[in-house]
């Protein structure tokens, strides 16, 4: 047996089906094994490797045992020359594992080997050359100078940078994305630590093949697609954490005492300051904008008084009081600024029309309060609806410039559909296409383009081929495409991954595998697993809506507070009641969610919501249903979701608010 394949897999089904694709290509020229260690999903991965790759050796999980102890229970049984430790997330070339197997067929001496990897837009991905973390390379990783100096000798040791990516070197540290191991090696130096939950474990083991006489080489002549873990956010303050106390448990176990201690000084001191610098950008980012909004309807309503004070007020003699400025206008802004978040003005892309709807809705809010002031604060309506003009002018004024800036357009469009085209043979961009629509994916589909070019008779009457593949740099142009799906069943991995670094990182990259219902990619190495599965669009994914789907959580919990008495008599559960109420104000629960009694397996297969006291099923009296119906009920209430639904559920089902 030449080469073990061995795939832990632990929730991206779509991610798994596509890599599984492509290892079951790259090991047609090899005899191959191929097992996937499963830590008990609940997205149907299991039921996909059984059904679709009945090749695969699968060892199911009852429990997420972790990246190395899920690892070792297949290298255990493997029977190959050669271990490869393969990451869901990526996709291989065709000759991959043929190339590295020859590389190492042919260099003995060598223990473990890594290859050239970029992200889902193409990108050269730098961790696939590595360095050992000692406490000076992790002191210039952790301060920034390894950033700030890529390609120097002294500060760039983390990964490598001063190394030519495009050449074959000797290098420390492998990447447990893509870990090639021979067998030979590992029954010398030993399996995974299982000490090592998840990250720092390929760095152990990769330095403990060096001790063990062996060497690491960073192999570059066949490159994978590796769209970064989906398990942990990448930027995230917990991937921080995790990484970073994996590199204490390495320090500690092969540093002295001195260099160890060290070591986590730095790790600690670098936890928190990423804390705080995450927390800080976090706020900035958030606030920005409503700052902005703040100070730019604030000097407004500062010369709209003076103006107004003077033009039409000075012949009465009138002149507004300080307290104008001081507790009117702060309170009129507040008011402002509060509905247009709630109109979703602040949500990602920025759309003028909810900018416009939350001032409008604030200066009625506001025009009502007006009205229960004390008559030394009623100093004039009109001020507030020349705010009210100047605020929407000035709010919209600055989203234009910002989305100048940004995209370098001054265009009021809100959701641009991206200009999409589909690579492969017409029968297989059809049915993509057709994949798209199904799901009324938002693009704007431009044509396709064949490996090969049509003949003149049959292009003329396909008006939606635009070319050859040769040629697709030039259509991307031409056209100003925006994303590009290539076909798996038409065009091979490895001239896919070429023309992704080729054409370069302005354009999105989606690989659409044969028989799949899925078209995934990931554009940027910093969202790490971003999944595009062509599928439904659910409604209840709106930050809108589930924005708006709290705060009617939150009131509703108000409000039944000064009337629980009353509720005793009426609810089911009396009891429960308090327990759900206290649950829906700590965020634990909301008043609607899926219903999982029968199976709930079956909820994870829409979009994440919290736990709901009631369900779909509750709107209706007849509660013995199929569990396909259930299912449909729960999809249709992500698919079509409206607040409204759930005070109609609650309304219909008020009974069952303690249950």
């Amino acid at each position: 047996m030449d080469l073990s394949v061995i795939i832990v897999n632990y929730n991206v089904k779509y991610f798994l089906e596509q890599a599984l694709l492509s290892v079951r290509k790259a090991c047609a020229q090899l005899e191959t094994e191929v097992f996937v260690v499963d830590n008990n999903s609940v997205d149907g991965s299991v039921q996909l490797v059984r059904e679709k790759f009945p090749e695969v050796i699968l060892i199911a999980n009852k429990d997420n045992l972790g990246f190395s102890k899920a690892n070792n229970q297949a290298m255990r049984i493997a029977k190959g020359r050669y271990f490869l430790l393969l990451n869901p997330d990526t996709v291989v070339e065709e000759d991959t594992f043929t190339k590295v197997v020859q590389f190492m067929d042919a260099h003995p001496q060598g223990g473990g080997l890594g290859v050239k990897m970029v992200d889902g837009k193409g990108i050269f991905l730098p961790e696939s050359k590595r360095g050992l973390p000692t406490p000076s390379v992790a002191f210039f990783k952790i301060f920034g100078l390894s950033a700030l100096f890529p390609k120097s000798k002294l500060f760039g040791k983390y990964h490598l940078g001063y190394l030519d990516d495009e050449e074959i070197h000797e290098i420390e540290i492998l990447a447990g994305a893509f870990m090639l191991m021979r067998k030979e090696a590992l029954d010398k130096v030993g399996l995974l630590d299982e000490d090592f939950f998840m990250y720092g474990e390929d760095i152990d083991l990769s330095y403990r093949i060096i001790k063990g006489g062996y060497k690491n080489y960073y192999y570059p002549k066949t490159t994978i697609i590796h769209y970064k873990g989906e398990s942990t956010k990448k930027g995230s303050l917990n991937y921080v954490r995790i990484f970073y106390n994996a590199m204490i448990i390495f320090a500690r176990k092969h540093f002295s005492a001195g260099r160890a201690s060290m070591f986590s000084f730095f790790i600690q001191t670098a936890v928190y300051l990423r804390a705080i610098v995450s927390l800080a950008k976090q706020f900035v980012l958030a606030a920005a904008l409503p700052i902005l909004d703040l100070i730019a309807m604030g000097a407004g309503m500062f010369f709209l008084k003076n103006w107004y004070q003077n033009n039409f007020k000075a012949a009465e003699g009138l002149v507004y009081p300080q307290e104008f400025l001081t507790v009117n206008v702060p309170l009129y802004l507040f008011i402002w600024v509060a509905s247009i978040f709630f109109a979703g003005g602040y949500d990602k892309p920025s759309r003028f029309d909810r900018v416009v709807s939350g001032v409008i809705i604030g200066t009625v809010i506001i025009s009502a309060v007006y009205g229960f002031l004390n008559e030394e604060y009623r100093f004039s309506r009109a001020l507030i609806l020349l705010g009210a003009v100047w605020a929407i002018f000035s709010l919209v004024l600055i989203r234009a410039a910002l989305r100048l800036v940004q995209n370098k357009s001054l265009s009021l469009a809100t959701n641009k559909s991206p200009r999409l085209v589909i690579v492969g043979q017409r029968e297989e961009t059809d049915r993509v296409y057709m994949l798209l629509s199904k799901a009324e994916a938002d693009i704007n589909y431009i044509g396709y383009v064949t490996p090969e070019g049509l003949d003149g008779n049959e292009s003329k009457l396909q008006e939606s081929h635009l070319g050859s593949l040769q040629q697709l740099k030039e259509i991307a142009e031409i056209y100003r495409i925006d994303e590009i799906v290539f076909c798996a069943k038409d065009i091979s991995s490895q001239k896919t991954i070429e023309l992704m670094t080729s054409i370069g990182r302005e354009m999105d990259y989606k690989i659409a595998p044969m028989e799949s219902l899925s078209i995934i990619g990931s554009n940027s190495k910093n969202t790490a697993g971003d999944l595009y599965t062509v599928e439904i669009k659910f409604n209840i994914n709106d930050k809108a809506q589930r924005r708006n789907k709290r705060i009617m959580d939150l009131a509703l919990a108000v409000t039944m507070i000064p009337v629980l008495p009353l509720l005793f008599f009426l609810v089911r559960k009396p009891l429960g009641l308090i327990t759900n109420l206290l649950k829906v104000l700590l965020g634990k629960r909301s008043w609607v969610g899926y219903d999982t009694k029968q199976d709930p397996s079956k909820a994870y297969n829409l979009p994440r919501i919290r736990l709901g006291v009631l369900s779909p099923l509750d709107a209706f009296p007849q509660k013995n249903m199929t569990e396909n119906t259930v299912y449909r009920l729960n999809l249709l209430y992500a698919k079509d979701y409206e607040l409204n639904h759930d005070l109609e559920i609650i309304f219909r089902g008020w009974r069952g608010l303690g249950d």
